[in-house]
């Protein structure tokens, strides 16, 4: 072999160098192994071991095929065996099962190295774990809501495309850099609008991304009767015969590259003038070069900023490094990768970085180059939506569709003993339905809070419906389980004495998954029958509490004092006797005479004590008492009896009352009692918008209604008892 043959040839890499050491240092988080030419890992760093969950001594001299899941293996050993003298280096990515029995994909970059003659020496295996990455590609391609949010803020055009190069959607609102309207384009051939040589080098590209499943980057100039614009497609297949093309505009940084290799100074002017911050670093780390753009994200001065190593303002440096180093060994620029970093006074903003190398005349790698942009108000609204569509709003807990993903997540998981608690409100029908939804919000706000106060830090609480709760309770026996359920029993029992006025209560059902051979799905129905069966052992007892509270707060709002419901029961009794109503008539209508306002808690203040008249929107609302104190009264045992009545009190025997519009002995004979008797005490006793009148005026009234808002027989009679 002549001298300028082995000159040519790629240079063996020694691998018991300082370099190969340095490399599979412990503290590299990156999976590091070596590979014999057949197949036999010789030497693998602890990040990798880690991953495995085996020793060092465990994967040295073992089989690749051990490490590797077995449908992945042929794609492995296919990819490592293609590495050529020419060709030394090539990625791929495929599964690995991680330690923890999770399924993790994993990015491999490997390289071959051969000896001066081209023998095989070995091959060293570099992966980085891009789960996150394709869960997140995922996620876009699933949540519509997600991928609606994301494409509004991001700056590329979005156009899937199917197979043979139809446009079959435009996702983007980036609308300009179409160059026709959207309209024009959906359903049409990118044939029959692009040039003949470019449409048919994108759909070469198309086919290869459908074929490889890899994402595919394509360049590519287009001439419009603006100008010529340059643009960077990657093109990713989304199932089926379909691509996503994600196209941005380059023209401008084109541009800028171009007059960056004509004048150092048009440079310099240039990336001052440009939105994104813009950095040069040397191979230390060490910001060398900067336009003013770029301390600007971060608060420091550009003085300040000159010689800074990137390990000052980097929350993980390591990943700084990582990256760094990723593309000094491969020489490919990294784009689009997002880090926190640490501005000068403490606060923490997000950062899009592209890195790529710097060489010198000569040819040597000298430092990185990249451009910085702050999108930490997108990466906080993503946050905000990533989190809301894993909470409840109201109260801030977990939702149910997380519970539920928490179940299946824990169901092969060794986190057993797993305990679940199912807990519900009583009675918030009854309490929206009377006192309206806000209050019933306050209650279940409230039960959120003795929940969250009596479960543990790491338990999962989730609103898994309207009134419903739920709990997650990891390594619990059912003595733990029944300790936390006394704690909320206890939380509910302290809030009730604390706010007497709208009472508090809970129905609890307990169950217990002993390990996974128990579906964590069948012991929650398992709790939630408890639950069931403890709510209707508590729901008549709680329900007149509830009752109760209710006609208190009515008592508070000066509705059943100064002897009004006294004097209506007295005069109602004395009428219902003359005309010889049964007794358990007369017991209806004394309690009717009592409660038949019972709805008007849910009628707010500044009608209930308006001086002056109602407007008519404001007698709508006060019309709805008696349905409200019907829908109260009808869930106590205490009160269902005159649930009836008090839905009909207000009727008119002429038909021009409500709700119903009944007319004459339709009415409940009770009813029409009540109609004179509580007429006439409310035209002789004050009220907020007018003052009483006298015994006579009220009777005269009294009796000009008869026949029209009266039962004129009773009318007759209660003139003669009054």
């Amino acid at each position: 072999m002549s001298d300028s043959e082995k000159t040519n040839r790629p240079q063996p890499i020694r691998t018991d160098s300082r370099e190969w050491y340095r490399t599979i240092a412990k503290d590299i988080p990156a999976l590091v192994t070596r590979i014999s030419p057949d197949f036999i890992i010789t030497l693998a760093n602890y990040a990798y071991c880690a991953f495995m969950g085996v020793s060092v001594d465990k994967v040295t001299g073992s089989p690749l095929a051990h490490f590797v899941p077995e449908e992945n293996l042929p794609l492995v050993v296919n990819h490592l065996i293609a590495l050529n003298p020419l060709k030394p280096i090539a990625t791929h990515e495929h599964t690995n099962i991680a330690f923890d029995g999770s399924e993790r994909w994993i990015k491999w970059t490997n390289r071959a190295l051969f000896d001066y003659e081209g023998e095989l020496i070995e091959y060293l295996s570099i992966g980085e774990d891009i789960t996150d990455y394709k869960n997140a590609f995922q996620q876009l391609k699933d949540s519509e809501a997600q991928k609606s949010s994301i494409i509004e803020a991001s700056p590329d055009l979005i156009i899937c495309h199917d197979s043979e190069g139809y446009y079959l959607e435009i996702l983007s609102t980036s609308e300009e850099l179409l160059f026709k309207p959207r309209q024009q384009l959906i359903g049409k051939k990118m044939g029959d609008i692009l040039p003949p040589d470019l449409s048919a080098k994108i759909g070469k590209t198309i086919q290869k991304a459908l074929e490889t499943g890899e994402l595919q980057t394509l360049e590519y100039t287009l001439k419009t009767p603006g100008g010529i614009y340059s643009f960077e497609s990657r093109i990713k297949a989304s199932g089926g015969n379909e691509v996503i093309c994600f196209i941005r505009d380059m023209t401008e940084q084109k541009r800028t590259e171009k007059k960056l290799r004509e004048s150092e100074e048009r440079y310099r002017e240039i990336l001052a003038s440009i939105e994104e911050g813009y950095y040069e670093v040397d191979l230390t780390g060490k910001i060398s070069f900067f336009n003013d753009r770029l301390p600007g994200i971060i608060g420091y001065s550009c003085e300040e900023f000159m010689g800074m190593s990137y390990k000052k303002f980097y929350k993980n440096p390591e990943k700084v490094f990582q990256t760094f180093h990723q593309v000094f060994l491969t020489g490919q620029p990294v784009t689009g990768f997002t880090l926190e970093i640490i501005k000068k006074n403490g606060d923490i903003v997000y950062g899009e970085l592209s890195v790529s190398l710097i060489f010198d005349k000569a040819g040597q790698k000298i430092g990185f180059r990249g451009l910085a942009r702050d999108i930490t108000e997108r990466v906080r609204f993503e946050q905000k939506l990533k989190y809301l569509s894993m909470h409840d709003q109201l109260t801030g807990l977990y939702n149910r569709a997380f519970f539920e993903e928490e179940m299946q997540r824990l169901s092969q998981s060794r986190e057993y003993p797993i305990a679940l608690i199912t807990t519900d409100l009583d009675d918030l029908k009854l309490v929206n339905d009377s006192l309206g939804h806000g209050a019933g919000d306050r209650l279940l706000i409230a039960a959120a809070a003795v929940l969250s106060n009596a479960v543990r830090g790491d338990d999962i609480l989730a609103r898994v419906g309207g009134d419903e709760f739920a709990v997650i309770l990891t390594k619990t026996s059912d003595q733990d389980a029944e300790k936390i359920a006394a704690r909320v029993r206890e939380g509910v029992e302290n809030y009730n004495r604390q706010q007497g006025d709208l009472l508090l209560g809970l129905s609890i059902g307990i169950a217990v998954a002993r390990d996974s051979e128990m579906s964590l799905h069948e012991v929650y129905r398992h709790a939630d029958d408890l639950m069931y069966r403890d709510k209707l052992y508590r729901s008549t007892r709680a329900r007149n509490k509830s009752v109760q509270a209710l006609l208190a707060t009515l008592d508070e709002r000066d509705y059943l004092n100064q002897g009004h419901g006294l004097r209506l029961e007295k005069l109602c009794r004395i009428i219902g006797e003359k005309i010889n109503l049964s007794s358990s008539q007369l017991t209806d209508l004394a309690l009717l005479a009592q409660v038949h306002d019972l709805g008007k808690v849910g009628i707010p203040d500044s009608i209930l004590f308006k001086e002056g008249p109602l407007t008519a929107e404001e007698w709508d609302v006060m019309r709805l008492h008696s349905e409200k104190g019907h829908r109260i009264a009808i869930t106590s045992s205490d009160l269902s009896e005159v649930a009836d009545l008090i839905l009909k009190h207000h009727e008119k025997w002429d038909g021009s009352g409500y709700p119903i519009q009944l007319q004459g002995e339709a009415i409940p004979i009770e009813c029409r009692i009540l109609a004179i008797v509580d007429a006439y005490d409310a035209m002789t006793n004050e009220r907020p918008y007018r003052k009483g009148i006298s015994k006579e005026e009220a009777l005269e009234e009294i009796s000009r209604s008869a026949g029209t808002h009266f039962d004129p027989q009773l009318v007759e009679i209660f003139l003669a008892v009054v």
